[in-house]
């Protein structure tokens, strides 16, 4: 079986940069830092060494975020940043021509197995020796926020897919003309969940990419990832899990609901919310008698 050794993090984007410092309590209780969480995550798949691709001078405070586990973490800053593909890529030296798992460090993942959700993938790539990409079912309004892929099921497999197609954000339009992925519920899309095992030729890929790109415009992993499904097997998982992108409105709320309604604290935070609930049903109903 294939051994993956080595993850990527990309913590460099304009909006993302304060995120993954941002403060937390896990399943299991435990306050931590967003960085922290994703790092267990990665940790959970056997993989020990992480390149965190960084904004010039953000390395102290992320390895001050990823308290314990600073030592995993091998900075790589990307100076004139040229998209997400871009900041994969400027970990292709820490690579060294390995497979490597890859997540996002503003998304939080919430599995709904004894496994966590990179380890659902990793076993999956390393299992087939291939790319593979979480991908989760998600409604055509979220489209603006994902990359997503079209498809076929895998014969006598659930949840696994061939990867025909890959876009970018697409526009309905686009999705119902080349993303369709028979079994799905109508208006519903395989979308990228953020957790990705990928292959030495991605990088390669990515670098052909780059030097083919006009100055100015970005580089997206999408578009890579779309070139591997037409050159060599390329496959989804759809994770039995969840993905909380805490970069945008109530993220981070939904996030800590979601970790604290499947952890020990789960009949005490149901029971704060009811009576928080209850409290604001009570204030209402004396507002309107009072009025």
């Amino acid at each position: 079986m294939m051994k993956i050794r080595k993850a990527i993090v990309t913590a460099a984007g304009a909006s993302q940069r304060s995120l993954p410092l941002q403060r937390l309590v896990d399943r299991d209780g435990v306050e931590k830092s967003a960085l922290q969480i994703v790092i267990e995550e990665i940790v959970s798949a056997g993989v020990d060494e992480i390149a965190l691709v960084v904004c010039p001078g953000d390395g102290d405070s992320y390895r001050q975020a990823a308290g314990d586990h600073a030592g995993r973490l091998h900075m790589v800053e990307q100076h004139n940043p040229r998209g997400y593909g871009d900041a994969i890529l400027r970990a292709a030296d820490f690579a060294r021509d390995e497979p490597v798992l890859h997540l996002v460090s503003d998304h939080l993942y919430v599995s709904r197995e004894s496994q966590r959700c990179a380890q659902q993938v990793v076993e999956i790539a390393s299992s087939q020796s291939c790319s593979v990409s979480a991908v989760q079912s998600t409604r055509e309004s979220m489209l603006p926020y994902y990359g997503t892929i079209g498809g076929r099921l895998v014969p006598q497999q659930q949840r696994l897919y061939e990867v025909e197609n890959v876009i970018e954000k697409p526009t309905p339009t686009q999705a119902e003309q080349q993303l369709t992925v028979p079994g799905l519920r109508a208006g519903h899309y395989l979308c990228v969940f953020g957790v990705h095992v990928l292959m030495p030729s991605v990088m390669e890929l990515l670098a052909a990419e780059l030097a083919a790109t006009p100055p100015g415009r970005n580089l997206q992993l999408s578009a890579a990832l779309a070139n591997v499904a037409q050159r060599e097997r390329y496959l989804a998982l759809e994770v039995a899990g969840d993905r909380y992108n805490i970069g945008v409105k109530y993220g981070i709320l939904n996030a800590q609901l979601a970790l604290a309604l499947s952890g020990k604290d789960r009949q005490a935070v149901l029971t704060d919310m009811l009576e928080l609930l209850a409290s604001r049903d009570r204030q209402t109903e004396s507002l309107a008698t009072a009025n």
